[in-house]
């Protein structure tokens, strides 16, 4: 969208001159027919906006906020909502039906306004006052707009070009008594609203970068500075602005508007914030610059600038003008906001016109109408109040008058009769239910701040306007919760898939705060139980705002955890927020110099914003997992914020997933840590320090998370001077592999140790493996032992039952086999097993792997003996460490997949001559 504003003169016309050839086709429809050189402008045209739209359909309602602001801007608002209603139309027609762009332009004259609507679709049938041609079905999607011009506009007119089409319209202002624009009742003295002393209004002028650029005395005097202290600094440098939840206006915004009346706080020189009321009004220079003219007075003076928008209330009873006038409209205006939210703020600012109150707000029931919660108001701190809950039957703070209308003269003699009001300064108050077929749909009242403003009339009258709308706020409030069910669906679905992607507690608890925070709340803490007899343990903590997050934590710490109660549900948490509230009251008076000294002045920005964060509503959500309480997830909303009804549903329902993940994730990594802890028992100490022999070892377990498969070695002293060592291989990898390699690792030293030799040894393991019974598992072992020689060599002593023979590496690069195939283990009972002597000169290498080594796959090819001993050659004059890494590397390039199988290598050599 563009747009264009041209205060004063004579306008000229908006179409470019290539629009308006001589032959163009010009058609007057209103009360008079003319000439178009004679249309119906004003004769002095006082300003001018204009703005083009895209052909989207949100294009209508961005064409309709553009008219509003206007003509509001202009101080036409009398005749603002007829002239949204029919540009809502027009450009409806345009970018929706006809699928072009629509230009509108908006003219200021000295009795009215002007209105023209352009689009490019000039083919389109115009239907014309007056002709044969019929205007159209009610009941059909186009065609309304000109019928709507006809029936509101005070002249309207078409005329088309063989490239647009243009419909206009004009609004005449209606007459009012000179300086007459608002008035009130007489009132006695004591009713008036009080003022210190001589009435001040600070008159501050904006330039177009927000910056001060004008301060008279009254400025001065309110908020003690001089001119030429604030001349070029930003407003927002002085400014306290409201927080308000749901709309994105802040001071910048508020600037920007061509009108706007408010509520905010000034800083002062002493550092004090005084409430303000003011009056914006953006101009332009005789240059063409824009600013805006802020007149400021004392909140309690706001009588002296606040503009009483009130609708007589003859607007809100039934007109007797004709059978069609709507009720509703005639309440809520047309068009109807078609949002919930925009619905219900209209609403509540309509009743409070209606009754001339000076608050009014709108509460909705939950599903099973026990609870109230605070949907919209005005003239209320908002902020303090929306989405806050108060029980409608029974309890503290209930709502005793929502299900019948009731009037209350003056709240100060029943406290608490109406909770909403607590502390605001309103005395008298009506309240009306609004009901759909005899079910509570919620609460509509109007407040005033004297007492005795109301009566059984006015109740009366504000039950006829809720009747009217109730159905319209129940349609949509459904319509909103259908929305709200079908996102909470698609974020329960993403959120289950997210969970049951990890069994890591650490990055469960991340994935539980991240999925809250911000979509659910504002800030997330999570606690962990270990065990019923443990307190709960402040675990993870998450803040959209991450500079935040290590004083949430530390503000957590230092209060009690909450009750790990199983009951399901949210329930609400005050300790943060009260802690929060004495953090800050406590840094507050330590900056004024009132409580104990402090030397750390910086702390003072992050302790209140701290603060700030956790001061809103807190709950807490258990997470239950197999009938007991592993932990609480705490959600947490800024100051003065509450939670939806529908959100702490959605929390409930991620909680027990959460609940669950998590459990699953505890379980995984207890578990996980048995198995790690049993694996590595049956994994061997460190190797001994052999003289003249160097010893190397590479073990790999097939599968994740494996440390011990059915692989194995050992390499162990058995007396003075001589060592044992095996390597073997169980049936099978996993878990029942492992309890056999255990078994067999032992049961070596055991025998090796009481002086058997290395086949009597080997015949007692497998007497023991067939003692197993069902559990037995084949076993292919080499063991042998090994005796340092004075002369530098090594004897070995070798037993190969059933296991790759182990191969011997010569100095001269020869490899030969070093022990002949035997039985192996766990199958017959008896074995006729020997040993054989092999001796390792200076420089030789023993290589002893397990067939994970030689029966490493590629496809159809397979590394084998052979390929085994190719490798083995190119080894010599290399140390055991590095045969065995060599070999490795070998073994893991042969092929690309990841092993199947477990792996061990195991290298002994006698030092010799090394080469380089």
């Amino acid at each position: 969208m563009t747009t264009g504003l041209i205060p004063g003169g004579q306008t000229p016309d908006p179409r470019p001159t290539s629009a308006l050839p001589p032959h163009q086709r010009s058609e007057q429809v209103g009360q008079a027919p003319q000439h178009a050189d004679s249309r119906s402008r004003s004769s002095v045209i006082t300003a001018r906006a204009a703005a083009s739209f895209e052909p989207v359909g949100r294009s209508v309602a961005t064409a309709r906020s553009f008219v509003r602001d206007t003509l509001q801007g202009w101080g036409f608002g009398d005749v603002v909502d007829d002239a949204v209603v029919l540009t809502s139309e027009l450009v409806t027609n345009a970018v929706v039906h006809a699928g072009t762009h629509a230009d509108v332009l908006c003219l200021r004259g000295d009795d009215g306004v002007r209105i023209e609507v352009a689009d490019r679709y000039p083919e389109r049938e115009i239907p014309l006052q007056g002709s044969a041609v019929t205007m159209g079905n009610l009941d059909r999607e186009g065609g309304r707009g000109l019928q709507l011009c006809a029936a509101i506009a005070g002249r309207w007119g078409v005329e088309y070009t063989p490239t647009h089409k243009q419909v206009w319209f004009q609004l005449n202002l209606p007459e009012r008594p000179v300086g007459t624009r608002a008035a009130g009742p007489a009132l006695p003295a004591d009713l008036l609203p009080l003022a210190d002393g001589r009435v001040r209004v600070a008159v501050v002028q904006i330039d177009r970068t927000g910056s001060i650029s004008a301060w008279n005395e009254d400025a001065e005097e309110l908020f003690g500075y001089a001119a030429d202290q604030v001349v070029g600094k930003p407003l927002t440098d002085l400014a306290a602005w409201p927080h308000t939840p749901g709309t994105s206006t802040g001071i910048a915004e508020a600037l920007q508007l061509s009108r706007w009346e408010g509520s905010y706080g000034i800083r002062g020189a002493d550092g004090r914030v005084t409430p303000v009321y003011a009056s914006h009004l953006r101009v332009r220079d005789t240059g063409g610059e824009p600013s805006t003219v802020c007149l400021l007075v004392r909140d309690h003076e706001r009588a002296v600038l606040q503009t009483p928008l009130r609708v007589p209330s003859s607007d809100a009873t039934p007109s007797a003008d004709g059978p069609n006038t709507d009720p509703f409209e005639v309440f809520i205006g047309s068009p109807a906001p078609d949002d919930l939210d925009g619905l219900l703020q209209r609403t509540v600012e309509r009743a409070r016109d209606m009754l001339d109150g000076d608050s009014a707000f709108l509460l909705l029931a939950t599903d099973d109408e026990t609870e109230l919660e605070v949907r919209a108001s005005t003239g209320l701190p908002s902020a303090r109040q929306r989405f806050a809950r108060v029980p409608v039957e029974a309890g503290p703070g209930r709502y005793g008058s929502a299900r019948m209308p009731a009037v209350h003269e003056d709240l100060t003699a029943v406290p608490g009769a109406v909770p909403l009001l607590n502390g605001t300064g309103m005395r008298s108050v009506v309240t009306v239910p609004l009901k759909v077929e005899g079910r509570l749909t919620g609460s509509l009242g109007v407040a005033a701040e004297s007492p005795g403003r109301y009566s059984n009339e006015e109740a009366l009258r504000l039950q006829f306007a809720a009747d009217r709308i109730a159905l319209a706020v129940e349609s949509a409030r459904l319509g909103e919760l259908e929305r709200l069910r079908r996102g909470s669906l698609s974020f329960l679905v993403e959120a289950s898939d997210l969970l049951a992607g990890t069994l890591d507690r650490d990055q469960t608890l991340a994935l539980m705060a991240q999925m809250t925070v911000p979509t659910l709340a504002t800030w997330c803490a999570v606690y962990t139980i270990a065990d019923q007899a443990s307190e709960p343990y402040l675990s993870y903590v998450l803040h959209e705002d991450e500079e935040l997050i290590d004083g949430i934590k530390s503000l957590l710490s230092k209060i009690s955890p909450p009750d790990p109660v199983p009951t399901p549900g949210a329930r609400v948490w005050p300790a943060p927020a009260e802690a929060a509230h004495q953090a800050a009251l406590r840094t507050s008076m330590r900056s004024l110099g009132l409580g104990e000294p402090t030397t750390v002045s910086s702390g003072i920005g992050p302790t209140l914003a701290t603060a700030s964060a956790v001061g809103g509503e807190t709950v807490v959500l258990p997470l239950v997992a197999r009938n007991r309480v592993i932990g609480m997830l705490t959600l947490g909303k800024p100051t003065d914020e509450h939670f939806r009804q529908e959100i702490l549903e959605l929390a409930e329902d991620l909680s027990r997933r959460a609940a669950l993940a998590l459990d699953n994730a505890r379980l995984y990594s207890e578990r996980t840590a048995i198995s790690q802890s049993l694996q590595r028992s049956l994994l061997p100490p460190e190797l001994p320090e052999i003289d003249s022999v160097e010893v190397e070892v590479i073990y790999r377990a097939a599968g994740e998370g494996n440390e011990v498969g059915g692989d194995f070695y050992d390499v162990f002293p058995i007396r003075d001077g001589a060592y044992g060592f095996a390597i073997g291989d169980v049936c099978g990898t996993g878990p029942n592999a492992a309890a056999v390699t255990g078994l067999a690792r032992h049961a070596l030293r055991l025998l090796a140790r009481e002086g058997l030799s290395g086949p009597a040894v080997l015949e007692r393991l497998n007497s023991a493996i067939l003692d197993e019974g069902a559990r037995s598992r084949f076993l292919t072992l080499l063991y042998g032992e090994l005796r340092p020689q004075e002369d530098g060599s090594a004897e070995l002593k070798v037993v190969c039952a059933g296991h790759p023979l182990p191969l011997r590496l010569r100095q001269d690069g020869t490899v030969e086999a070093a022990a002949e195939p035997q039985p192996l283990l766990g199958v017959m009972d008896d074995l006729e097993l020997y040993e054989q002597t092999v001796t390792l000169d200076p420089g030789d290498v023993l290589l002893c792997v397990t067939d994970g080594v030689t029966e490493r796959r590629e496809g159809t090819r397979m590394l084998g003996d052979d390929g085994l001993a190719d490798v083995l050659t190119t080894c010599t004059g290399l140390t055991a460490g590095a045969v065995a890494a060599r070999i490795m590397r070998a073994v893991e390039r042969f092929a690309s997949d990841a092993p199947s199988d477990d792996m061990a290598i195991l290298t002994m050599r006698v030092p010799g001559v090394h080469k380089d």
